[in-house]
């Protein structure tokens, strides 16, 4: 099968160059779609003989919209693996993928394990660390990184271009709808570089995470359906409730604070199983709190659409 690469990035650097090497000589085509960066990245894809495809600034920038424009600039290719610019493939998975759909005419797309480069420089870094390792074997949805059949892509509809996160579980969707197979393989596929260091690019992030809830849930209204029901309780409900019985009633704080506590400990036990006790008292924690941030995702997207604004990316590096 005849392999095309399509890598997105904006600003990578360093990144992009690990990213653009971990693929060299390994495919028929590999394109980089550019989404306005102000670095060198496309002189340094085009000196690692990549096609380079520029966005215009026009129009909102969205991941889901240069990875279309990536796979629209592909020419006689079976098969696509799409990868963030900020990864680096990891060798061997490149034919591990293409084996698997080559024995199995109904399977779509395949995927496998990303990484963290650097898990232990933040809790940041250690949250998308475990967020990335699932178990294999067929799946409902995956992250970006992912090598999908032409046949398959086209079937689904490809990427939509206005859906500015949780876009790659939006896809998956449409490929299970048309028929598809899915599967992670147990296999390393890339190493990825989060690079949050900070309180507030976890938070931006944990914002953009609750508009892909919204805003997929819009479409797919089937699909995260509990983490919006979560995020509604743990985000508002809640919330409200204290504030009110600061003007009201102590127990009402009470009663909210009891409410993030049993989050906290249902949470902190199922992390208990695959993590070390400290390890998942911190990500308890973050994950608790997540659910204020997804609420005001939520809340942009539905104002958004009530305005009927344009769907901007919400940026966290």
């Amino acid at each position: 099968m005849r392999l095309g690469i399509v890598l997105i990035g904006r600003n990578e650097g360093a990144r992009l160059v690990r990213c653009l090497d971990s693929v060299a000589g390994q495919a028929a085509q590999v394109i980089y779609v550019d989404s306005g960066s102000t670095d060198d990245s496309m002189a340094a894809a085009e000196a690692r003989g990549a096609q380079v495809v520029t966005l215009d600034t026009s129009v909102p920038f969205t991941a889901a919209r240069a990875r279309a424009a990536g796979y629209a600039a592909l020419d006689g290719v079976d098969v696509v693996q799409f990868v963030d610019g900020d990864c680096g493939v990891d060798d061997g998975w490149l034919e591990a993928g293409l084996a698997a759909l080559g024995a199995d005419d109904r399977l779509g797309m395949v995927t496998g394990w990303r990484s963290e480069i650097h898990p232990d420089a933040s809790v940041y870094n250690a949250l998308c660390h475990y967020e990335w390792r699932r178990p294999a074997g067929e799946i409902e949805t995956c992250g970006g990184d992912m090598m999908v059949r032409v046949a398959a892509y086209e079937e689904a509809g490809g990427w939509r271009a206005d859906v500015i996160a949780a876009e790659d579980d939006e896809f998956c969707q449409r490929l299970r709808k048309a028929g598809w197979r899915l599967e992670r393989l147990p296999v390393e596929m890339t190493r990825h570089d989060a690079a949050m260091t900070r309180f507030g690019q976890w938070w931006r992030r944990a914002v953009r995470s609750g508009h892909g809830f919204a805003q997929v849930g819009d479409i797919h209204p089937e699909f995260f359906r509990r983490e919006r029901k979560r995020v509604w309780v743990y985000g508002l409900v809640l919330p409200v409730i204290a504030v009110i019985g600061l003007a009201w009633s102590g127990w009402l704080v009470l009663l909210a604070l009891a409410g993030y506590a049993y989050n906290y400990a249902r949470t902190f036990q199922g992390l208990r199983r695959d993590l070390p006790t400290r390890q998942a008292a911190h990500h308890a924690l973050f994950i608790t709190l997540s659910k204020i941030p997804n609420m005001i995702g939520m809340a942009t997207y539905l104002q958004r659409k009530r305005q009927g604004a344009a769907m901007e990316i919400i940026e966290y590096k």
